[in-house]
Order: structure tokens, then sequence, then C-alpha cells
């Protein structure tokens, strides 16, 4: 197949963590002359440990298993364990850069302050400390893990606190009461880290939620899950058939001292974890309800209760941050950007987003798609084939009206996905895309 279509395309591809190594990737293959601008000093985004923007801490392991987590042409050594350690995944992402020939196309410590349309076509791209550059499209991969999300709680406390974001080795809790507000898998991991160093610690969080383990019946729970997906059990199916396993491996939570979940499984993120029930189990973790004030050291609690606490950790999470475009470049309405797919931007054809997704399984096999259907999409486009025109007219009727969301209705959800069906549908599209049809 000729390149020539795409020979003369330049596009610019912000961060060098996955979703942006991946774009780079797949552009590339397709004849488009690529240039990743990265703010960091070397590759990886949050996966990288050393660096600013790294999310990951000392302990950190995936939670999604290698082969659901790994991109699918390019699978993790066979060696390593089924969750592996976060400076394996920075090991993995460097192998995967070296194999493709990206790390070539990466500018490192070049921030990109501001977007905006070029009057010729194309985009502007403003870069901190240098001049603007002109670039057919942009694709922005730049992560939804930037900008911490600080719940509004009344009150101040006067002790030490800190979002998760910062959050690296448990050492900050020894001998002091902890508390670890924020029921995600972050939040989890925090609190049973907090549990081996410090006096006591107290876990909040607002509603109940179902804690899945990371493995059932000697495998990774996500591959059990795979199982099901594969064999098309619908999703009452799957849902009653994790309950049961739930049930035998897990029991009630309300014998653990934890709120009785109020929403369907699979209606919020899951939360894996095999070790937060064993140390609620053995008292090192006290669960507690909402925060409702602070008082100095103290904190009150929606169920009437006060503990005295030195250290606080909002495992809170990320809002969605694009600081350096207009938000009506991305169709920005209700606190969001909304995309065709979460990718395609409704009224520009030369600008994408790849990776603001957050799936209920490992994020690198859909952004491989992501950036394949982009990547797709650009050459046809310069071909002027006519699937093109049919994706555009599509991808225009994206809106709040057309929100089809079965999640918990929380900014948390905004961007889940179900990583089967979602994977699905993008194979189609490049499918399509490559067929032409």
């Amino acid at each position: 197949m000729s390149d020539q279509a795409t020979a003369s395309l330049r596009y610019a591809v912000l961060g060098a963590g996955p979703s942006g190594l991946a774009a780079a990737k797949h552009l590339q293959e397709q004849g488009v002359q690529v240039q990743v601008f990265e703010q960091q000093a070397d590759l990886g985004g949050v996966w990288n440990y050393a660096l600013p923007g790294g999310r990951v801490y000392a302990s950190t392991h995936m939670i999604s298993s290698k082969r659901c987590t790994e991109f699918p042409d390019f699978p993790m050594p066979e060696g390593w364990p089924p969750f592996p350690h976060h400076s394996q995944v920075l090991e993995y992402l460097r192998a995967y850069a070296e194999r493709f020939q990206l790390r070539r196309l990466i500018r490192f410590r070049h921030t990109v302050t501001w977007l905006e349309p070029h009057p010729e076509g194309g985009w502007l791209v403003h870069l901190e400390g240098g001049p603007a550059e002109r670039f057919d499209g942009v694709v922005i991969a730049n992560g939804h893990h930037r900008r911490p999300l600080w719940p509004e709680i009344p009150g101040n406390f006067a002790g030490v606190a800190f979002h998760s974001a910062y959050y690296k080795t448990p050492a900050c809790f020894r001998g002091k009461r902890v508390l670890v507000i924020g029921g995600g898998n972050s939040g989890c991991d925090i609190a049973v880290e907090a549990a081996g160093v410090a006096e006591a610690v107290f876990h909040s969080t607002r509603r109940g939620y179902y804690y899945l383990p990371k493995f059932i019946f000697g495998i990774p729970i996500d591959r059990a899950g795979e199982v099901l997906h594969r064999l098309r059990f619908p999703l009452w199916a799957r849902r009653t058939v994790t309950r049961a396993l739930l049930w035998v491996s897990v029991g009630r939570l309300e014998r653990y001292g934890l709120p009785r979940p109020d929403h369907k499984l699979f209606q919020s993120h899951p939360i894996v974890n095999s070790q937060l029930l064993y140390a609620i189990g053995h008292g090192r973790v006290r669960p507690k309800p909402d925060v409702v004030r602070f008082q100095g050291t103290w904190v009150h609690f929606a169920d009437g209760s006060r503990e005295r606490v030195d250290v606080v950790v909002y495992a809170t999470g990320y809002r969605l941050w694009f600081p350096f475009i207009a938000p009506e470049h991305l169709n920005w309405h209700q606190g969001r950007p909304w995309l065709w797919h979460h990718v395609f931007v409704p009224q520009w054809d030369n600008l994408f987003v790849a990776g603001m997704i957050q799936p209920d399984s490992g994020l690198f096999p859909l952004v491989h798609w992501q950036t394949q259907a982009i990547a797709w999409f650009v050459r046809r486009q310069a071909e002027g084939h006519p699937v093109a025109q049919r994706l555009r007219r599509r991808k225009q009727r994206v809106g709040p009206q057309y929100e089809r969301n079965d999640y918990l209705p929380s900014p948390r959800h905004w961007i889940e996905v179900e990583h089967y069906g979602y994977a699905r549908t993008l194979r189609r599209l490049v499918g399509r895309l490559r067929r032409g049809y």
C-alpha cells in the first residue's frame, strides 16, 4: 500500500506515555511524519516513578493482568508475573519505543502551552520557551491523571494532608493516625500500606463497593472474566456468576464492617484488591463513612463518630484537564469533552484524543485500537476516500443528548468503558476503515 497520500502530513502527538507512544507508532506506520512533545525528561507517563508526572508509588503493581494489559502486537515477557511491578511496565514501554523506533520522534522537556487552529489549516502548537510550530493535525495524549481532584470538606484540618498523586512510600505514616479518603484502587492500596506502619488507619468511603480478589481459581480475575465475555454471556449473567464467586470467596461485606453496595455489580469502576479485607479483618484498617467536617485534628464522620488523625490522604481521583486548548475545540459540555468513541472530536477532522478512558481492564490494548482508528482515518481522509466522509457525519452527531452510560452518575465514571465491548467497537471501526466501506 502506497503512503504517498500521507507523506506530506505532519502530526503532533502530545505526551510520550502509553497513549502517545501508540499514536506515534500507528501514524508513522501510515506514512505520516510524527513529532512527539513530552513535558518530562523521559517517556512512560504515569508509569515512570522517577518523574514528577509519575503517579505510581514504590509498591505499585498493575491491577489488570499482563495478558489483559499488553499491546496486542507487543506481548509482555512470558517469564513476568501475572501482575507486573511498575518498573517492569516502564521497561516494557521503553522496549516498545525501541522496537518501533519511536524515541527518535520524541522531544523531551518540551511543554505545549497552547493549541489553536491555523488560519490556513492545521494547528499551531505553541511551546514554552520556543517558537510555535504548525502541524496538519494533533493527537492529544496527555493522560487524565494530571490534575488531582480535591473534595470540598467543611472546616480546617490541622495535620498533614496530601493527595494520593504525590504518595510514594508508607514511611510518612509511621507511628501516625492516618485517614485515607476514597474508595478507589489507590485508596485501598494506600490504606493497606499504611496499616503496616501506622498507629491506626481509617478508610472513608462514601458508599459500599464490591471488592474483587486479584486471583480466582488460581488465575487472574480479569482473565476469568474474559472467558465469560468470549462465551457471550449477557451482562445479567456475568453479574450472576461473579456475585456467586464473590459470595464464596469474600462473603457478605457487612461482616467486615463495610457498607452494602448501593448499586449493581459492574456499575462502578472495579476495585481489585486481595489485601484490604484481610487488613480490615485484623483490625488494622477501620472502615468509615463520608467525612462531614474537620475540626483541628479531629475528623467528624456521617455516622456521628469522630476520630483524631495526624495525616489525611485524599485518594479522590483526578479532573479531566486540558489547559492548553480552548474548551470549545474539544466539544466541552457539562464538565467534560464529548467525543465520538472518546477519541474523535465532532467538529474537527484533524484533532483527536487518545487514552481519555477509564476501562474496567487494561488500558494498552484499547489505546492500540484507538490510535489505529485515528491513523486509518487520517489516511483515508488524505486519500479522499468515501469512508472518511461517512465517519465525519457520524461523529458530528455526538453530544449529551446521545449519552448512554450504565455507570454510577459521578465524574469518576464519565469516561468509564466496558473494555470488551469497547474494544470490539474499535476493531470494527478499524476494519471498516481498512476495507474502505
